[in-house]
């Protein structure tokens, strides 16, 4: 993605910065506070590696900051997992669980044929990544109107899916 297309993206989205529009107090403070957190953690200077690309380093902090917040037990092995280890040192990262407290699912592949699967391991306390939404927005749009999902947060390069039903359903816009 070129300079002049990440700049059009914030532009288009700079009216969704900081919690605006946001009502609910828990929503505000996740994305004020772990979607937005500009505060340089503990960690950011060993993770971040020479070479990577600044997406890979955007996603991987608030990969890190989302285990920090989430604190699971158990997650899936991925591309991020010296970020999501580093966030909760606690974390067991295995090759397939069958819960998902925090996971993260790449656009690629076959990923429309794992998310019926997807469904099944989640609970009211799960927290799914879709990264690469800006790839499919048909897809991140049905995602949004499943009725097994809750509250969603549209950051552009990535989508943040909440499935606690006793919360209204909500889908908001962020400026990532």
């Amino acid at each position: 993605m070129n300079q002049l297309t990440r700049i059009g993206v914030y532009l288009s989205r700079l009216h969704h910065s900081l919690g605006f529009g946001i009502q609910s107090p828990t929503d505000y403070a996740f994305v004020r506070y772990v979607i937005n957190e500009h505060w340089q953690y503990y960690a950011y200077q060993q993770l971040d590696k020479q070479g990577d690309n600044w997406l890979r380093r955007k996603l991987g902090r608030l990969y890190f900051r989302l285990a920090n917040w989430r604190q699971p037990s158990v997650m899936q092995r991925d591309e991020y997992e010296e970020y999501w280890s580093a966030g909760c040192r606690k974390t067991k990262l295995v090759d397939e669980t069958g819960h998902i407290e925090l996971a993260r699912l790449p656009l690629s592949g076959n990923y429309r044929e794992l998310m019926p699967n997807i469904y099944n391991k989640v609970d009211s306390r799960s927290v799914l990544v879709i990264e690469g939404i800006c790839r499919d927005w048909d897809f991140w749009h049905e995602v949004e109107r499943d009725v097994r999902t809750g509250v969603t947060f549209d950051l552009y390069y990535c989508g943040i899916v909440f499935f606690d039903k006793k919360r209204h359903k909500m889908n908001y816009k962020v400026n990532f």
